[in-house]
């Protein structure tokens, strides 16, 4: 199909195109009743860190979506935005920015094709199935053409899929391999199924702890749905502020956009929540996907044993296996996680660099930088919990 006939629109705000028409390209199988592959790519999801405040103006965020229309249909679209640092993103380029702008650049603004604040797996080309090769290609292309045309330094595309790093790599942009930590669901029965494929001392460590945790002095439950309550978010709110404060300065996320996730994904969201004497004490949030639950903030006003452990990691397993979801991603950073059964995992993103020194200079890093990552994940998966041999020790 000729490329010339798709046209390339650029929006800075979502409430610039029809819900349907966007989730026609970001989660075509949710037409069919089923659940989002990809919860953060949806429309509500990218329209509620817009209507909260936590993209736009003063955010370093400014929304720049990128839709592909052929004969007047929208055949993809992509979550990108303008940024004026590199705060939120999880694959980090600070030093390049460092070294850009020492040898008389001007770095930022530059592109970034990522969903907020959100370091999690999924399609960033968003395209209606049937026009994947012409969609990734005009999409491309256009986030390319309106970085060149606006002497923007750079483009990142965060966080995609493998697929998508490979097809990037095959139209010129410079593929980069980061790591993280993912827990996979070997078809358990329940959690003590999943301890029974570790070995004997990491079996009993983790049971120790989930004791631990569980000892507290109250009770952990799960909310979802029509169970979640406004009061549940104001708990919650006081954790996260206390993790954005000790973590990034301030938070990422406004109250408001818990108050419209509450009113428009409450179905997707599963919010743990520690609670003793009638107050919530600690909590983790967690969103659901079709195959996936992601665990994305943690926060507590008060300190116990293992607790973190316990709502994040363990609580999360539960959920997963009970769901029959193929994997946890449990965010960003944590070599902590590897004794708890999450092990390291390739994520992938793609760049691209206007001026062509500093492009190879990225691309020479870049070459080095996925040899270490590699050597890292085969040494970090050699020292993870599961039993090494078929016969071992019992308990």
């Amino acid at each position: 199909m000729d490329q010339a006939q798709i046209e390339i629109r650029v929006l800075s705000s979502l409430s610039q195109i029809a819900e349907t028409e966007w989730d026609a390209c970001a989660c075509p199988e949710a037409a069919a009743g089923r659940r989002p592959n990809d919860p953060f790519t949806t429309h509500r999801f990218l329209r509620a860190l817009e209507e909260s405040g936590s993209v736009g103006r003063g955010t370093g965020w400014q929304p720049q979506y990128l839709t592909c229309y052929l004969d007047d249909q929208l055949i993809a679209c992509a979550p990108l935005y303008a940024k004026g640092h590199s705060q939120g993103e999880y694959i980090f380029d600070h030093s390049w920015a460092h070294a850009y702008e020492q040898a008389g650049g001007r770095y930022y603004p530059k592109l970034q094709m990522a969903v907020p604040f959100t370091p999690a797996t999924g399609r960033r080309f968003l395209v209606r199935p049937g026009y994947e090769a012409q969609g990734i290609s005009a999409l491309t292309q256009g986030a390319v053409q309106l970085a060149s045309n606006n002497q923007i330094s750079s483009l990142h595309v965060t966080f995609c899929t493998e697929v998508e790093a490979a097809v990037g790599k095959e139209l010129g942009l410079l593929p980069r391999i980061s790591q993280q930590f993912h827990w996979l669901n070997e078809g358990y029965a329940g959690f003590e199924d999943f301890l029974g494929a570790l070995s004997s001392r990491k079996r009993k460590a983790i049971r120790k702890e989930r004791a631990q945790a569980q000892a507290f002095g109250g009770s952990i439950t799960t909310y979802s749905g029509a169970d979640l309550r406004v009061e549940h978010w104001d708990a919650f709110w006081r954790f996260y502020q206390d993790t954005g404060s000790r973590k990034w300065g301030s938070p990422y996320l406004t109250r408001a956009f818990f108050d419209i996730v509450h009113e428009t994904m409450a179905e997707d969201i599963s919010l743990v929540l520690a609670e003793r004497d009638g107050q919530a004490v600690a909590g983790a949030l967690n969103f659901i996907g079709a195959e996936a639950l992601y665990g994305r903030y943690w926060g507590c006003i008060e300190h116990h044993p293992c607790l973190h452990f316990e709502l994040c990691y363990y609580q999360a397993i539960d959920l997963a296996i009970a769901k029959g979801l193929a994997r946890v991603e449990a965010g960003a950073q944590g070599e902590h996680k590897l004794a708890r059964g999450y092990l390291p995992t390739e994520t992938y993103s793609l760049h691209w660099i206007g001026d062509s020194g500093f492009r190879r200079a990225v691309a020479d890093y870049l070459e080095a930088e996925r040899a270490a990552v590699d050597e890292e994940i085969d040494i970090l998966t050699s020292y993870g919990p599961f039993k090494k041999t078929q016969v071992e020790e019992q308990e």
